[in-house]
């Protein structure tokens, strides 16, 4: 093909986003997107989670993607029409009295890095373990996501583990907060209310997510956590990760990962 992508499937981007368990991580990465303040700001001048509470992480992990098995052509055109929308998202929040913006790099990094680790997290749990090079080269080629979205990759921490410590030090900042629209969110998610077609794995989906996030997180979601549900949780993930190879591909990874691999088996034809 004339527009092969950024990646191949060699990369660890392909590797990591082909897999369906992976995007379980979005739900975490949400409830994370949500307690910053200043994003939250932005959801709320939008009204987006009311009107359509998944369109942003959908158009996240939509990009997302399309950078991993798209053309480059695609993935530049969909980080344009982010962009666009982004860029009339700004004003003072009412909460903060800061400013916030849809394109300032340091709301950008923390959308970027709660993204990336609960991916990472994910992949781990129910696919496989990642020696340090391999987060390392993933960290790496994520990069390039952020860039399209402008953000700068110099601004990105060095290395996947300085990515963890970001998001460990903002946590524990008390710079995330419990407003009205992370409530909505943390409503949103463990009430179910989800696109009719995702509704049967749902219910463990959201379970993951609540069990999978950092325990200051959920203490500031007001969220009870037990050791039988800790237990639960890592009894079920443990399952999902031994019957995973048994499972067909058109289970085990998303479809843009199926087509782009039809893509390379049978190429097409050059007259």
């Amino acid at each position: 093909m004339d527009d092969p992508g950024f990646f191949g499937p060699n990369s660890m981007m392909w590797k990591v986003n082909r897999e369906t368990t992976t995007m379980f991580g979005g739900a975490s990465a949400l409830l994370m997107h949500a307690a910053h303040p200043l994003i939250a700001a932005g959801a709320r001048q939008t009204g987006g989670y009311r009107r359509d509470p998944w369109a942003r992480l959908i158009r996240t992990l939509q990009l997302q993607h399309l950078v991993t098995f798209g053309s480059q052509r695609e993935s530049e055109e969909a980080a344009t029409r982010i962009n666009k929308l982004h860029k009339v998202i700004h004003g003072v929040d009412d909460l903060t009295g800061e400013w916030y913006d849809a394109l300032d790099w340091e709301q950008l990094l923390w959308v970027h890095a709660a993204l990336e680790v609960a991916t990472i997290d994910f992949y781990e749990l129910t696919v496989a373990e990642m020696t340090t090079a391999e987060k390392d080269q993933y960290h790496e080629e994520n990069k390039l996501a952020a860039d399209l979205l402008l953000l700068p990759a110099d601004f990105l921490p060095r290395t996947y583990a300085d990515m963890e410590a970001y998001v460990s030090d903002m946590i524990g900042s008390g710079r995330l907060v419990l407003s009205d629209v992370a409530i909505e969110v943390a409503e949103l998610i463990t009430k179910s209310m989800v696109p009719l077609r995702i509704k049967p794995i749902w219910k463990f989906v959201a379970f993951a997510a609540v069990g999978t996030l950092d325990p200051r997180l959920r203490e500031l979601y007001g969220i009870t956590w037990t050791g039988a549900q800790q237990r639960w949780l890592d009894v079920n993930l443990s399952m999902i990760k031994t019957m995973r190879p048994l499972a067909p591909t058109k289970f085990r990874w998303i479809l843009p990962a199926r087509w782009a691999q039809m893509r390379l088996d049978h190429p097409p034809l050059v007259a």
